[in-house]
């Protein structure tokens, strides 16, 4: 974690086609540890991140980020992580290898009946047992705890006054439309300007039934990863659009092992969920800027005398010059984790995932490819770092 760290005085080169870095954070409950991770090793490489977006636990751990000044940063996240991964057990790090699977079974357990401290509480009695005039109770939880730690982290005076952009999602529950919270103007139909507090960050992690819908202005969100669970696809349409190096931290695998027991079913079911078609998104992103570039090249072969037609400055509107670098990364345990292990708050776990997340950037800022120079023609370029081989 945090402790023993120190942020180089230095920064990292920067490629002369990048204008802007990103980071894009996907949901994934106590998953999200390892985000906090990959954000060290960016911070001790002296990363100036320009725009965080995230969905659910990645939009707390994004804005945690931009509402503390950079100095504070991972100190915040650390408490954040602490506090979520105590009271999980009487057992501490490390956890014997035998004893791992129990522990981790047992931990997941505790978190759904107690709830985890500065998080969530269990509603009690439980919502089953509420007489019919309470009817409205419409979740297993209560997050009145998220609330008061999101407001003792974050300074939402410095999240909204910054010059650090923060894009979170959420759906409303009435219509199913995904919605983008940010805290910077912005021309997207689904996107909203807003002066972020509280209630936005917890809307986009309201991940029904467990936990309930938060208002904000009278329309009712749920989570966003219902919809998409990977944030990066609001981050290659925004506009304007300007040379861009993202990365892209999801916490759930689409590839992986036919399961040979129910609780793997249950397990890879949830992993293909909620990984939401990262690559076929992406791959869609990457061929519509692809397109952009192309219409900008045949717009300017067209003669002068075209310039003004409706039709080419409609054109105009979508096209783009600028190459996106998406860095991709997937966290992969070491251990084998069960489908509860987006509820499996303990220390330990916590630890492993945080070191895992450090040690994963940490490789791949090794190797840094994307300061390449584009090739002719190049409109996304997508890196795989941690991909067998690769290293």
């Amino acid at each position: 974690m945090a402790k023993g760290r120190r942020r180089v005085a230095t920064s990292p080169a920067r490629a002369s086609h990048h204008r802007r870095t990103a980071l894009a954070l996907q949901g994934g409950g106590a998953l999200g540890a390892y985000q906090a991770g990959v954000y060290q090793a960016l911070d001790e490489a002296g990363y100036r991140l320009d725009w965080l977006s995230g969905v659910s636990i990645g939009a707390i751990n994004a804005a945690i980020i931009a509402g503390n000044a950079p100095a504070h940063r991972l100190e915040r996240l650390e408490e954040f992580w602490a506090l979520v991964s105590s009271n999980s057990g009487w057992i501490e790090p490390p956890i014997p290898e035998p004893m791992r699977e129990a522990f981790a079974e047992f931990s997941s357990t505790l978190t759904t009946l107690v709830g985890r401290p500065g998080f969530f509480e269990p509603r009690v009695p439980p919502p089953w047992l509420w007489p019919p005039k309470f009817a409205m109770v419409t979740s297993y939880y209560d997050t009145t705890p998220l609330k008061e730690t999101l407001e003792r982290l974050i300074d939402f005076d410095r999240l909204n006054d910054d010059s650090v952009r923060l894009s979170v999602g959420a759906v409303e529950v009435a219509t199913g439309n995904y919605t983008f919270f940010c805290n910077y103007p912005t021309q997207r139909a689904d996107s909203r300007h807003v002066r972020m507090a509280a209630e936005h960050i917890m809307a986009s992690g309201a991940l029904p039934p467990g936990f309930p819908p938060v208002e904000i202005d009278g329309t009712w969100y749920w989570d966003g990863g219902i919809v998409s669970n990977t944030p990066l696809n609001h981050l290659l349409d925004e506009t304007p659009r300007v040379g861009t190096l993202a990365f892209q931290v999801d916490l759930f695998s689409s590839r992986g092992p036919l399961p040979a027991t129910l609780a793997d079913v249950m397990e890879r079911q949830k992993d293909i969920t909620y990984s939401s078609r990262t690559r076929m998104l992406t791959n869609m992103a990457a061929q519509l800027h692809e397109l952009r570039g192309a219409v900008a090249d045949v717009l300017a072969m067209l003669p002068a005398t075209m310039n003004g037609h409706r039709s080419v400055d409609r054109l105009r509107r979508f096209t783009a010059t600028c190459v996106y670098d998406i860095v991709h990364l997937i966290y992969r345990s070491k251990y084998d984790e069960s489908s509860s292990k987006d509820y499996e708050f303990s220390r330990a776990s916590m630890q492993d995932r945080w070191v895992a997340g450090h040690e994963d950037m940490r490789a791949a800022l090794a190797k840094p490819q994307w300061l390449a120079k584009p090739r002719p023609g190049d409109m996304v370029r997508i890196f795989d770092p941690l991909k067998p081989g690769s290293r």
